[in-house]
This record gives C-alpha cells, structure tokens and sequence, in this order.
C-alpha cells in the first residue's frame, strides 16, 4: 500500500502542485497570462460596477472560470505535445476542443457582463 499523505499534509502539497501548475500555465501560456492580466482588471471593476453582492459574484465567477478553462485548455495541449509532433486528427480535434471551451467561457464572460451592466 502507498504511503499517501492525508490531512493538513495532503493540503499543503496540493497547494503546492496547483500553484506549480499555475506558475508553468503562467510562464509557458501566453493566452493564460494575458487572461490572467484582464482579471486583475476586471476584478476591482466588478467591485465598483455591480451593484449588489449579486451582481458583483455574477461578474467575478466568469473571469474565474475563463481562467479555469484555459488552464485545462493548456492540459490537454501539454498532454498531446508530450505524446509526439506529428499530426493526428484526433489530436487536432482536442486541442480545437480545447480552445472552444475557452472561446465559450470567454462569450460567457461577456454576455454576463453586459447583461448586467447594460
């Protein structure tokens, strides 16, 4: 049986490996990092422009789950570059996969926001 690590312990090394993976999506993803720059603006413009605590959630959860998307997006794309450089249709077919659930996440984005705004 494995000696798996449980409890705080546990916790603390999942901290660990997440901000890991968010330091090599930062370094390596330029889609990731200019996601990740819009958030740090529009964040504290949710703050001032919702109107109650409502509106303010409505505005934050998509930039969050924009950031989410994108970090699988560069999951499956590691993972079929690691696998090898030539092409395959069902390696193209994911990595397009990928990017649309981010595009959709993105028009979420929007969508609420001017929903809200407007």
């Amino acid at each position: 049986m494995k000696n798996e690590r449980t409890g705080l312990s546990r916790i603390i090394n999942a901290f660990g490996f997440s901000m890991k993976g968010l330091k090599f999506c930062y370094q390596s993803e330029v889609a990731f990092k200019q996601e990740l720059w819009l958030s740090v603006v529009l964040i504290p413009l949710a703050f001032l422009l919702g109107e109650s605590s409502v509106d303010k959630a409505l505005l934050i959860m998509p930039i969050f789950l924009v950031l989410i998307v994108e970090v699988l997006n560069s999951a499956i794309e590691s993972v079929i570059d690691r696998i090898g450089d030539e092409y395959h249709v069902l390696s193209g077919a994911a990595k397009d996969m990928g990017s649309a659930a981010v595009w959709l996440s993105l028009m979420l984005l929007v969508i609420l926001w001017l929903i809200i705004l407007i």
